[in-house]
């Protein structure tokens, strides 16, 4: 049976391969993106959505995509992220809002967006790192963007709790190190041994079977890091 599917941050790495594998598998997907690739315009299991995550007034295009198109989503997939490496010296609080706005804030107006669509067996699946496991290595220069996927966490636990009895599950991927270009961001010149296809791999599977045995569950996903 297909599944309705929403995955933001599509335009390039694990969420773009992401939207092709569950489109390839003949599922519905919902890509939300700033940029919208053309790769993916031509796939008719696709509807994409150029939305800023960060503005909350533009979430209401996919309110009005799902009620008059879906009804009912399956799948969440919070992937979109945004990073700032620079010395907390030198680290704004404009700086610290931007992060937030999308790798926090966006995902919890989605989340609230969604959940008059959300049914028991629904799973909400939001990508953080290894950065924000309590206890995990951290790196220097990257504290707005660790400090944030430490919040999406806390947040995914609490929701877990809050709709447990509505079937809805929520969970969290805290990956370590992939070859993306957010990675290249943070770590010029450093290559990781997994590539954006092969965690969308685990990402995918995990997405349609994980709540069947998790729930506000945190799993760390890394082979490697810098």
């Amino acid at each position: 049976m297909s599944k309705n599917i929403i995955i933001t941050g599509t335009s390039r790495g694990i969420g773009f391969e992401l939207a092709l594998q569950f489109a390839n598998a003949g599922h519905h997907v919902l890509a939300i993106s700033r940029k919208i690739p053309q790769t993916l315009l031509g796939n008719q299991n696709i509807t994409c959505l150029s939305v800023d995550l960060s503005k909350e007034e533009e979430l209401v295009a996919v309110d009005n995509f799902i009620s008059t198109t879906w009804q009912r989503v399956d799948i969440i997939i919070h992937n979109a992220g945004s990073l700032v490496n620079k010395p907390f010296a030198y680290t704004t609080q404009e700086d610290f809002e931007n992060v937030y706005k999308v790798n926090v804030f966006g995902a919890a107006n989605l989340t609230r967006i969604c959940l008059h669509y959300l049914q028991k067996g629904s799973h909400v699946v939001s990508i953080s790192s290894m950065g924000g496991i309590q206890g995990s290595m951290k790196f220097a220069g990257l504290s707005a963007y660790s400090s944030s996927k430490g919040a999406i966490i806390t947040l995914s636990e609490l929701l877990a709790e809050e709709y447990k009895e509505q079937g809805i599950a929520f969970n969290v991927l805290a990956l370590g190190a992939v070859n993306t270009e957010m990675l290249h961001e943070a770590f010029p010149g450093y290559e990781a041994p997994t590539s954006a296809k092969e965690m969308a791999d685990y990402i995918f599977n995990f997405a349609i079977t994980g709540n069947k045995y998790h729930n506000g569950k945190i799993i760390q996903v890394s082979s490697s890091t810098p």
